[in-house]
């Protein structure tokens, strides 16, 4: 690989912008005191620095303070929306904030997949869309991943002397991430749950379970879902969405390969 050396430096810039380039109303959105607060589909409210509250429409590009009903400007508060929307201190429309259901960090998840329904106990329900997930533990239906323990598996024939496997055998094809914890979901064929399973020793116990069929498999009349940590399994270089038909996401919970 060629490394490719700058000509000149970097010239030193700031991120922030420059408040002496900006008109009054920029600049204000930029350093006053505000709080916004989403709401439904594409409005957000907006308390100002004087206390008054306003609505902003990102979609109808509206809000209904003065500055903008009377004398039809875009306003600070249209702007501070702008700014949060842009910066990921507030959900875009269309999204909500949410926890990763993998990891726990604070991500922003479809609101039409990911409405909170309530079961009448005042817990939530789980979404049909499969549990909130950030873009680091998200696996999409479809996806191409990589058995994380296929590194053991080579280097155990490799000291055995025996012929590697093929790329196909430690690659899967994503069926779906289901809401179910490791240690809650039990594997038919030997009875263990996929925590306790033997090769899943060393995942984490409340790992999500990811349903997934051997990459091989797909393009079979009926290829086999397997159920594995999700931590166990991993993106690959050469991941693509796999145009192939997978078996209902209802099948049995069968056990990874050893």
């Amino acid at each position: 690989m060629t490394e490719i050396r700058p000509q000149t430096r970097a010239r030193k810039t700031a991120l922030a912008p420059d408040l002496r380039r900006l008109d009054d109303r920029a600049a204000r959105a930029w350093t006053e005191r505000m709080a916004v607060s989403p709401l439904e589909d594409a409005a957000y409210e907006v308390e100002s620095e004087s206390g008054a509250t306003y609505v902003v429409d990102l979609v109808d590009r509206s809000c209904t303070c003065p500055d903008h009903r009377i004398r039809g400007e875009t306003c600070k508060h249209m702007r501070r929306v702008a700014i949060e929307v842009s910066t990921r201190r507030a959900p875009p429309p269309g999204e909500r904030r949410a926890n990763c259901a993998a990891c726990g960090v604070e991500t922003f998840v479809s609101e039409a997949d990911h409405r909170e329904a309530s079961d009448g106990s005042g817990e939530t329900a789980s979404s049909e869309a499969g549990p909130a997930l950030c873009d680091t533990c998200r696996f999409e239906p479809g996806d191409v991943v990589r058995d994380r323990e296929a590194d053991r598996r080579e280097a155990s024939d490799r000291a055995s002397g025996e012929t590697a496997s093929s790329e196909t055998d430690d690659r899967l094809v994503v069926a779906r991430v289901t809401a179910d914890r490791a240690d809650e979901v039990e594997i038919a064929a030997t009875g263990t749950t996929v925590a306790d399973y033997g090769t899943n020793e060393g995942y984490p116990d409340d790992d999500l379970v990811v349903e997934a069929a051997y990459l091989g498999d797909v393009g079979a009349e009926n290829p086999r879902l397997y159920s594995f940590p999700l931590s166990r399994l991993e993106r690959v270089d050469d991941a693509a969405v796999v145009d192939a038909a997978l078996p209902c996401p209802d099948a049995l919970h069968a056990g990874p390969n050893a």
